[in-house]
Formats: C-alpha cells, structure tokens, sequence
C-alpha cells in the first residue's frame, strides 16, 4: 500500500519559507507560495530567468550561492529543489533536526511533506494527492476542477443568513466566435449562471453545453438589421440581479472593444448591482492571426490602430481623423466595416495610402464559416461585393496583410 498522507492547508503569510535550488522546480512552485503570502528565501547559485524576475520583482529574496547547513534557521517550510541528490539529503536532514516540514523534489517519498497537486474554483483550493504517483494526483485534480467549472460537480455556497436575495452579473468576453476560445474564467462562470444574456456574435455552441434550468435571453443585436435596445439589455442584467440570479452577459470578442461593455458596468453599478468583468479574445486581434495575418511583424509596422466602421468618415458622430490614418504607414483594424468600405478606403486613397496597400478581409473568423479575401486598398471595395463578404468581418489594411505571400 502506498504511503498516506495527511492532507493539511497551511498558513504561510509571513512566515519564511527556504526553496532550495532556482531551476524549473522553484519556478513551478514558487508562484503558489508567494500567493499564499509566504516569505520566501531562494538559495541557488543560479535560477531561471523566471526565477530572477521574481527576485527582480522583489517577491522573494536570493541568496546567490549553493546551500550551507543552518539555512533553515527559523523555517517553517522547506523545499528541497536542486538537481544534486546529496544536496536534497542534506537538507531534508537538517529539516528533520529542526522539525521543520521539508519537500524533497527529486524523491518525494523521501521528504517529510509532499506537494499535492492543486488548483483553485472560485475560491476554492482543490489538493490531491495520490500516495507518490503526480500524474495520477494531477489527471483527478484537472477532471475535478472541470467538473466544478461545468456545474457537473456542485458547488453549494452557504446563504448569506439575511434573508434576502442578492444577485450579480459578470460581463464575459466570448472571443471571436470558436467556442474553444473562450477563457477558462468564462467558461466557468457560464457553468454557474442562473441567467445568460447573449449577443449574436457569442459562441453560439456553448449555450447548448448549459444546464436545462439555465435562462436564455437573446441579446441579439445584428447590423443594419433588429436589435436588442442598449437601454433594454441593461434594464434585463439589473431586474434578473435584483432576483437574486447570477447573470452573465456573454458577448462576443471582448466586452470593452466595441462591445458596449463599459455602458452596461456603468448601468449595473449605478443600479447598486454588484458586477465584474471577464475580458475576452479580441476578433481584432485573433481573427487576423488565424487569417495568418500578424498585426505587428518586426522590421514593417510599428504601430496598430483599431478603428470602428459603424459611422461613415463624412458623419458628424465619426470621431475617427481619418486624414491622420491615412498619413501613418503601419497596421489599420476595421471593425464593423463591410457596408462602408467603398468610403473608407476612398477616404484612404486621397490621404495618401497607396492604392497597393495589401488588404485582408476575415469574414466569419475561427468558425467552420471562415472565408478569407485577399487584395488591395483600391480593390478592396470591389472584392468585397464581388465575393459576397457580409458581417462579421475583420478589415486588416497595411504592409501586415501582405506577408502571408512569403509563406510561399
């Protein structure tokens, strides 16, 4: 039988903690312990350069030499974390005369603790160990954490004990339209939602992945076509809070580009609602790439500009300098630029781009729909109506768009 352990959680804020050794086991290690608040002491004649940013950083202290006995001294844990053998007995036997917990890397059954492998839901810390096998301990930690993200696993939280229903809302970024390209946080906080407020551009698989109890509100705010009023989608996050419902509001890309997500912050704490933010992949950033598209590339743009299409140059609500875009040599972002093409890249044209500025229109990106044209500023306009390109689409303008050519 393997050996058991007592699973116990520590507090460390405060207290010394020596890692002996600077390699890629204190790396791995050393950003839990700080977190926990410990005062972590590194003996090492050398460490990673992950390591040395921390020490940079001022989150542990360095001791630039190799280890002496008596380097515990006022320890209250210790990791034993260098590649020499002798070196990790030596100290796991100066730990054992000090009493002092000591984890020995190389050898766990041979060190007086073990690292359990652990991860953290929403304020929980997961640990498990599994008697000396890691890969078993950490393959149950990551299907125990999934299930606590996908609501498969309960998570019950104790009632505030007020007798009175509070709610929240949690603005959560999409990405640019795979489902696989959600953050982690969002996908988790999607599997806690009493309530889903959701646009068009959203994933759209991951609504079906939702519970049967889960509300569904259609968001849907489609250009030049229906919508959702701002005013409407607001007055919905704060009345399902106000039932002591957990809203997310699942939003395409990421809720601050263009997304209106700050307007429905502003409305949800000017309601007293309690509300936070999950930024998501930006479709401006994202979509160009898996286009093959670098937005920056070292040695042809210095600058990129994100720029929104849904008002035309000549309107008297465009806040764009159109002139000044067009003066600059690197990289332009359209979003929301299909209907306007023509007038933008005209606009472009007499502020002096060069009408053989390459051009890269995503329609659709990283879904199976994905469509990419390829072309020019001067001919832009005309690619896009001859190849039927609708929204959703990413205009990439600048010298970028043309380097997929050197891939051959």
């Amino acid at each position: 039988m393997p050996e058991q352990h007592y699973l116990a959680g520590l507090d460390l804020t405060g207290r010394k903690v020596v890692m002996v050794g600077g390699g890629t086991v204190a790396q791995r290690r050393l950003p839990r312990l700080v977190g926990a608040g410990a005062r972590v002491v590194v003996i090492s004649p050398e460490t990673t350069p992950s390591v040395e940013g921390m020490i940079d950083a001022g989150e542990v202290t360095w001791q630039r030499r190799g280890y002496v006995d008596g380097d515990l001294d006022g320890a209250w844990y210790a990791l034993a974390c260098t590649d020499s053998p002798e070196v990790n007995v030596a100290v796991c036997a100066e730990a054992e005369r000090r009493a002092v917990f000591c984890v020995r890397a190389d050898a766990g059954e041979r060190g007086s603790a073990v690292t359990p492998a652990t991860g953290d839901h929403e304020g929980l810390l997961v640990g498990v160990l599994a008697g000396g096998e890691p890969l078993r301990s950490a393959a149950v930690r990551d299907g125990l954490l999934d299930a606590l993200h996908e609501g498969r696993v309960a998570d019950q939280r104790p009632a505030s004990g007020t007798g009175e229903q509070t709610g929240s809302v949690v603005l959560v970024g999409g990405g640019p339209g795979d489902p696989e390209l959600i953050t982690v946080a969002g996908r988790r906080l999607l599997g806690r939602a009493d309530v889903v407020v959701a646009d068009r551009l959203a994933p759209r698989e991951l609504l079906d992945d939702l519970p049967p109890h889960v509300e569904v509100v259609d968001a849907a705010k489609i250009p030049y076509g229906r919508s959702a009023s701002q005013d409407v989608i607001n007055s919905t996050l704060i009345e399902k809070a106000r039932q002591g419902k957990f809203v997310v509001r699942l939003k395409g890309g990421d809720p601050y580009l263009y997304g209106r997500g700050f307007e429905e912050f502003i409305a949800c704490t000017k309601a007293g609602i309690p509300v936070s933010v999950v930024p998501g992949i930006t479709s401006a950033f994202s979509v160009p790439a898996l286009a093959n598209v670098p937005v920056t590339h070292r040695g042809v743009t210095h600058e990129v500009v994100v720029v929104s299409g849904h008002v035309s140059p000549d309107s008297d609500e465009c806040l764009v300098d159109w002139d000044a875009l067009a003066k600059l040599t690197g990289t332009i972002v359209l979003m929301m630029g299909v209907q306007r093409i023509r007038q933008f890249a005209d606009v472009l044209l007499a502020g002096g781009r060069k009408g053989d500025t390459p051009v890269a229109v995503i329609q659709d990106g990283s879904t199976r729909r994905q469509r990419v044209v390829r072309t020019t500023l001067h001919a832009v306009a005309d690619d896009i109506t001859a190849e039927g390109i609708r929204p959703p689409a990413v205009i990439v303008i600048g010298p970028v768009a043309g380097l997929y050519a050197e891939l051959g």
